[in-house]
């Protein structure tokens, strides 16, 4: 049963952040090809939308408020937000200076967070909308050398569990994805400290090279796209999707059932 009542069967206005390359992109791309209105956002995009992206800085309140404003100028709703953007941190928590920290929190928790708030007065206003929050399987637990990227997904989820409940009776849906590892390019713009602290380099450098060594066996950035594509189109909506594989998705539940000392013993052994 499809969850989308225009009396007209307009196409789906749907919006994305960060959709100038990898899972942005994708998303772009197979929503797009199913006959949608799909606007793409980039710091680096246009004003006025006349390029392929508008221009969207999720750092700033003004910036997220214009582009949401001109979406609704121009086609009169939106139907769907993809909160898309973000971004790695990399690091040992002691190397981690606070304004990097800050850094990724802006843009993975609070970027997200102005976007629902731009446009859930008008989703409410007519009683439909869907947003879907790109998170991460890290968001399950700490990774050692990524926690300030874990704990900003963390947050991210929280912070969607408790809107998910208090838009629900304004006829708004909130979904969660969790991707695990993907080949995009995140990687070359991971925030990252100034220096590796001498105590640490061994070792963060070892989980660096499992971490990128893991990319071998990662997934195709339109398997995620495949799967927000179905969230769009069917009523009948989980709260958490998870897109990953193997040792990836297996790690969530063994984050459940076992002692918490035995996994991270087990984590810590991944990456030595």
């Amino acid at each position: 049963m499809n969850t989308w009542t225009h009396e007209l069967m307009d196409p789906r206005v749907i919006l994305i952040t960060g959709a100038s390359s990898g899972l942005g992109a994708a998303m772009l791309a197979r929503l797009a090809r199913n006959g949608n209105v799909v606007i793409g956002t980039s710091r680096n995009g246009s004003e006025d939308g006349t390029d392929a992206l508008l221009r969207m800085d999720l750092r700033d309140e003004a910036s997220v408020n214009k582009a949401v404003s001109s979406i609704l100028a121009i086609h009169g709703r939106i139907d769907v937000v993809v909160n898309n953007a973000g971004v790695g941190v990399q690091g040992a928590v002691e190397d981690v200076d606070p304004a990097i920290a800050q850094q990724a929190f802006d843009i993975n928790v609070l970027g997200a967070l102005r976007v629902c708030r731009a446009v859930l007065p008008h989703m409410r206003g007519r009683k439909q909308g869907l947003i879907i929050q790109i998170s991460s399987i890290a968001a399950n637990f700490g990774l050692p050398y990524r926690g300030f990227y874990s704990a900003s997904k963390a947050a991210l989820d929280r912070m969607t569990e408790s809107l998910r409940i208090e838009v629900e009776p304004f006829g708004v849906q909130v979904v969660t994805v969790q991707p695990g590892e993907i080949k995009t390019p995140i990687a070359a713009s991971r925030l990252r400290p100034a220096a590796i602290g001498e105590a640490y380099r061994r070792r963060y450098e070892r989980a660096m090279q499992v971490l990128d060594g893991g990319l071998g066996y990662s997934r195709d950035p339109d398997e995620l796209a495949e799967v927000v594509e179905r969230i769009i189109e069917h009523s009948s909506r989980r709260t958490v999707y998870r897109v990953a594989q193997g040792r990836q998705l297996l790690s969530v539940l063994m984050k459940k059932i076992l002692p918490g000392r035995w996994f991270e013993r087990m984590v810590r052994k991944h990456y030595e």
